[in-house]
């Protein structure tokens, strides 16, 4: 059965241009995550996890692992647009999925705006005659009109980032591996284990930072309905993904953690700058190295990675518009272009005014991020009881281990990360969940409960299977 005719059986119609092939995932993947995602949030995962860096990124792909996994098994079930949302709603029940889509929104909806923001910013700091404000319009402007374009055109835009980004890592690890042979810094161990600092709590509080570098892999889930081969080339990219950039993570960290120039300092007083990792390139190579490190995160963070995020967040809002859970005219998609371009608008409308106001606040970019890990993560939570309850008890599947033990083992380590997560993230993310109930029981009162189109599959007519 071709991709269209598995959209069929759900009630949707092929309206988006499926283009991507396997290599355009793994692009989009990594420019999500960002291979050099560490180097701005290194200071506070160092502060959080006693100096175990590694470790905190070590956990973060193991935990993952397990979540990609069950995106796996879901997206070939359901394969189309919407990721957790369409996930839990079929998988479960439609309430369910709409207060899934409706946690996972804290993730897709306030990334951009935190991207752009952290990527404002540190670019008014090298270039401080540009205020933030005019950094955060360009950053937006740009990012919007290549993706109304079409999907064609972010990926080949994204693709040339990466190559830069990719560039950038590889000179730092070349002259901070060579920085530590010399005795620039000090060989050990410790990013990976600490004994006079370890403590699972503060690891899994670290994890729960650190887990923002991973935030991307998920969103290929999102590229369903936009992707050649189907959901089986959206379940290896996504695995594809999580490995290659897990391995970035640990290698950058590791070098960092032992060119850290006052690992006291940084202990006790943590990284009020977000400097710490380019005072440890400033070791390895010098000023230049430490400037080059810093405006290629910022680019990273304000062009491709920002530019993808709101491909996710506009897919997302149409995968529930045309459910008629959101705005109508949310589900709209260019003709031309085959986008869904009101939502790509909102989405960039939406990413301005956050990150303006949120500019103006101290803890803005802290806030963010707490609230994003946190929305996310509640969002796996739910995916993987999707798997259990999909396949395991409607399906009655006897694969107990693709379907009880890898998403039970996911869940139990991801709630410990919750748990351990920072409180104030908690009652944030709590109170916006709580909206969310709020909001169904509203849609329940004005007859709009929450119905997926094609829940029951609609079986192929004799013209189908003819051409099947």
């Amino acid at each position: 059965m071709s991709e269209q005719d598995e959209l069929a059986r759900y009630g949707y119609r092929q309206e988006l241009s499926r283009q991507l092939r396997f290599r355009d995932l793994i692009a989009y993947g990594l420019v999500y995550m960002v291979p050099i995602a560490p180097m701005a949030i290194f200071g506070s995962v160092y502060a959080g996890s006693g100096g175990m860096v590694a470790l905190a990124y070590a956990i973060g792909v193991v935990a993952l692992v397990f979540t990609a996994f069950s995106y796996a098994q879901m997206v070939r079930a359901f394969p189309m647009s919407g990721s957790v949302y369409n996930y839990a709603g079929r998988g479960i029940s439609p309430p369910v999925g709409f207060l899934a889509g409706w946690v996972i929104l804290l993730d897709y909806v306030l990334v951009p705006g935190l991207l752009y923001l952290v990527a404002s910013v540190a670019m008014h700091a090298t270039v401080p005659s540009i205020p933030v404000w005019l950094w955060l319009l360009g950053f937006v402007a740009v990012n919007t009109v290549v993706n109304s374009v079409g999907i064609r055109m972010t990926a080949v835009v994204t693709r040339v980032m990466l190559v830069g980004e990719l560039i950038v890592l590889a000179v730092f690890i070349a002259v901070a591996g060579w920085a530590v042979a010399s005795g620039k810094g000090r060989f050990s161990w410790e990013a990976f284990y600490n004994s006079h600092t370890f403590a699972w709590s503060a690891a899994a509080g670290a994890v729960s930072i650190a887990v923002l570098s991973f935030l991307g892999f998920d969103g290929i889930s999102m590229l369903a309905e936009e992707a050649r081969g189907g959901a089986r080339q959206i379940g290896r990219a996504m695995a594809a993904v999580l490995v290659l950039a897990g391995v970035l993570f640990i290698a950058q960290t590791w070098l960092a953690v032992m060119l850290v120039p006052d690992p006291a300092s940084l202990l006790a007083d943590g990284d009020p700058n977000g400097t710490a990792f380019y005072d440890a390139a400033r070791v390895a190579g010098g000023g230049w190295l430490a400037t080059l490190c810093a405006v290629a995160t910022a680019v990273a963070w304000g062009l491709p990675n920002s530019m993808v995020a709101q491909v996710a967040t506009s897919r997302l809002l149409y995968a529930m518009a045309r459910d008629r859970q959101l705005p109508a005219f949310l589900a709209k998609v260019s003709i031309r272009r085959n986008v869904p371009i009101n939502a790509t608008l909102l989405t960039g409308a939406v990413s301005l005014a956050l990150g303006l106001y949120m500019a103006t606040r101290s803890d803005g970019i802290t806030l963010l991020s707490s609230l994003i890990n946190f929305g996310a993560m509640v969002a796996f939570l739910v995916l993987h009881v999707s798997v259990v309850v999909h396949h395991l008890i409607r399906r009655r599947s006897r694969n107990l281990w693709a379907h009880l033990v890898m998403p039970a083992v996911g869940f139990a380590i991801l709630a410990y990360v919750v748990v351990n997560a920072n409180i104030a993230a908690q009652r944030l993310g709590l109170a916006w969940l709580a909206l969310g109930v709020i909001v169904l029981a509203g849609l329940y009162l004005s007859g709009r409960r929450p119905a997926l189109s094609g829940l029951a599959p609609v079986q192929p007519s004799g013209r189908d299977l003819e051409r099947v």
